[in-house]
């Protein structure tokens, strides 16, 4: 499994120039990574940020940026709105928690803008329960609209002061409500952050995994707060922590048949278990890939499967029928799992990698699965 990068948030102070934002981001694929991409209008408590209007119109001006590099954009946060882009402290949109009707029809402006800037399958990401609840819906995503391409299917959180007092410092109102509401939509949305405070014991490692858990947590930000960090370093849980942010995919058991023939149907059974806390964030695609041992010449069959479905504790068993081509060659074949990203087919960096040793193969991105089948 490849976790998503940890606190990688280009932009999150003033942007740029559109040129140095587009250089940024090609900075990032360069190093085969991706962002989660916020801009803050102001970092002071003071709130001093950009009227609805101004906000609006530097959107257009980024729109294009945006939709050319949102293949290296694992998701945006809303930002724009308060210091940090955190939406508390504003001059514009309702301060310090005080939000009128009008501030509130704002607020929504703004996230519906980013929502129509950005290629549908992206998501967004909001800095606490009640901005979802208030906007869209009181009510947690139901499962027949995931992925679906709705505001409500493309709206996840960020909790930026994670673990650090009751309430996460204004995070939740009434975790009563809030806790079953981001356990539920949490699977189809993405979830993430960053500690902000040493808080025992609810910072330390029982609750961090609970609620890392319970949360299906995608992400944190490996540079803070360091303390928290430390701490659960020293408590034990940093190593299944790190495994377990996001997907991760193994492969559990496989059935293949040993021969086939040109044109003829290949009936194959892979089950993979999900030992992660979450699903991919992203659209990925699911490909058997047949590789000549004699002369490494692949072919790659879809698979109709989507691993965002792929959910945390579970194992999914692909069982399909694929139809060889005509033309296929005669010889001895090994099985590979080609889990790449849509948008990037072609970096074996972007690709999925399974938990298990001795499969994986850096160089073309694929999972061997440790079969062979005669052509004939």
């Amino acid at each position: 499994m490849r976790l998503l990068p940890r606190g990688v948030q280009v932009g999150s102070h003033r942007p740029g120039p559109l040129a140095q934002l587009r250089e940024q981001l090609a900075t990032v694929r360069g190093a085969g990574l991706e962002t989660v991409l916020r801009f803050a209008c102001t970092t002071s408590a003071d709130g001093d940020d950009a009227p609805k209007g101004r906000g609006l119109a530097r959107l257009d001006q980024l729109a294009p940026v945006l939709r050319d590099t949102s293949d290296v954009i694992e998701f945006m946060q809303a930002g724009f709105i308060g210091a940090w882009g955190e939406w508390y402290y504003t001059q514009n949109f309702g301060n310090a928690g005080s939000v009128s009707e009008a501030d509130w029809a704002n607020r929504k402006e703004v996230v519906d803008k980013i929502l129509s800037i950005l290629p549908k399958d992206r998501t967004v990401q909001l800095r606490t329960p009640k901005f979802k609840r208030t906007l869209y819906s009181p009510d947690p995503l139901p499962p027949s609209q995931a992925y679906g391409g709705s505001a409500r299917a493309r709206l996840g959180h960020h909790n930026d002061c994670f673990l650090a007092s009751p309430d996460d410092f204004g995070t939740y109102e009434d975790t009563a409500v809030e806790y079953p509401y981001l356990s539920s939509g949490t699977r189809y949305v993405p979830m993430g952050g960053e500690t902000c405070g040493q808080n025992p014991p609810r910072s330390s490692c029982p609750t961090a995994l609970e609620e890392l858990s319970g949360f299906h947590w995608s992400y944190l930000n490996a540079d803070y707060h360091t303390g928290v960090l430390a701490d659960w370093k020293s408590g034990g849980c940093w190593d299944e922590i790190t495994r377990r942010l996001g997907y991760r995919f193994a492969l559990e058991k496989g059935s293949y048949p040993d021969t086939a023939t040109p044109g003829g149907p290949l009936p194959v059974k892979i089950s993979v278990r999900n030992d992660g806390w979450a699903s991919p964030v992203s659209p990925r695609d699911v490909e058997l890939v047949l590789r000549d041992d004699a002369t490494g010449k692949t072919h790659r069959l879809a698979l109709d499967s989507r691993p965002r479905t792929w959910e945390p504790g579970a194992t999914t068993t692909l069982d399909e029928t694929v139809k060889l081509p005509a033309d296929l060659a005669r010889g001895t074949y090994s099985l590979l799992l080609n889990l790449p990203d849509p948008r990037l087919r072609d970096r074996a960096d972007y690709a999925i990698r399974l938990a298990d040793e001795d499969t994986w193969e850096a160089s073309s991105g694929m999972n061997d699965l440790l079969h062979k089948v005669a052509v004939n």
